[in-house]
C-alpha cells in the first residue's frame, strides 16, 4: 500500500500583500510602492524625486547667485560721483594731448557752450580733464582778451538769479564763491548791491511770500518760519528784524 506525500503545505501570502502599503506609508514612499510595484522600483522613483528636488534647488540657488555677482559687478563698475562743485572729483588719466593749447582750447568752447561759467569754475574743469595748468592758463587768457570770458558780466548775471530766488548779502556772496568767481570781486559785487538797497527789497519780498503762505497761523509761528527762510537764504538778522517788525504785526497778513 503506497503511502501518500501530505499535500504540500500552501503558504499565505496575504500577510505579505495587507503589508505592502503599509511599509510603503512607514518608508513614505510613492504610489507605485503602493500599487503594484515593487519596493525597489519605490527606492529608485524616491531617490529620482529627491534628486529632481535637489537639482531644482541648486539650480534656483544657482540663479539668485548669479543675479547677486550680476549686482554686485554692476555696483563695482560704477563711477563714484563728486561731490557738489568743485568738489573731490577723481584726478584725470593721463592724456596725450595735455600740452596741446589747440585741445585745451576746444576743449573749453565746448564747455562754455554748454553753460556760462567763471574763469575759476573753467580753469578748474579743464585742469580736470587732464591739461597741463600752463596750457590751461595760456587759453583762459586768451579767452578773457577775446571776451569769450568775463567774470564781472557772469557776476552780475548771478546776483540778478540770486535776487530772484529771495537770497541775502551772506547767500550771494557764498554762491559767487562757490561759482569760481575771485572773492574779491565777489565782494565788490555784493557791495554795490547792498548799498543800491537790493538786499532790503528781497528780504521784503521773501517776507510777503511766507506771510501769504502762512495766513491764519500763530504769529509766533509764521514769525519763526519767516525767521528759518531768511536764515537759510543768507539775510542778516538785522534786516530780518525789520522786515518782521513790519509784516508779521497780525495773524492776518500784511494788515
Amino acid at each position: 500500500m503506497a503511502i501518500l506525500d501530505p499535500a504540500p503545505e500552501q503558504k499565505d501570502d496575504s500577510f505579505k500583500e495587507d503589508s505592502r502599503p503599509v511599509q510603503a506609508a512607514v518608508l513614505g514612499l510613492g504610489h507605485g510602492a503602493r500599487f503594484g510595484g515593487s519596493l525597489e522600483d519605490a527606492d529608485s522613483s524616491a531617490n529620482a524625486d529627491m534628486g529632481d528636488e535637489s537639482l531644482a534647488g541648486r539650480h534656483s540657488h544657482g540663479r539668485r547667485s548669479a543675479r547677486g555677482s550680476d549686482r554686485k559687478t554692476r555696483h563695482r563698475g560704477r563711477r563714484s560721483r563728486a561731490g557738489g562743485f568743485g568738489g573731490g572729483s577723481a584726478p584725470a588719466a593721463p592724456r596725450a594731448d595735455a600740452g596741446d593749447a589747440d585741445a585745451c582750447r576746444e576743449a573749453a568752447l565746448t564747455l562754455l557752450d554748454a553753460a556760462a561759467r567763471s574763469s575759476g569754475a573753467l580753469t578748474r574743469r579743464l585742469v580736470d580733464k587732464g591739461f597741463d595748468t600752463n596750457v590751461v592758463d595760456q587759453v583762459i587768457d586768451r579767452l578773457t582778451k577775446l571776451g569769450l570770458l568775463d567774470d564781472r558780466a557772469y557776476a552780475q548775471d548771478l546776483l540778478r538769479s540770486c535776487l530772484h530766488r529771495t537770497m541775502g548779502e551772506r547767500g550771494v556772496l557764498s554762491e559767487m564763491t562757490r561759482k569760481g568767481l575771485d572773492p574779491g570781486l565777489a565782494a565788490q559785487v555784493v557791495a554795490q548791491a547792498s548799498h543800491e538797497g537790493l538786499f532790503v527789497d528781497s528780504a521784503y519780498e521773501l517776507g510777503r511770500k511766507v506771510a501769504r503762505k502762512t495766513a491764519g497761523l500763530d504769529l509766533k509761528v509764521r514769525k519763526r518760519r519767516f525767521w528759518s527762510a531768511g536764515s537759510r537764504k543768507g539775510h542778516s538778522p538785522g534786516l530780518l528784524n525789520q522786515v518782521a517788525a513790519d509784516l508779521f504785526v497780525s495773524d492776518d497778513p500784511l494788515d
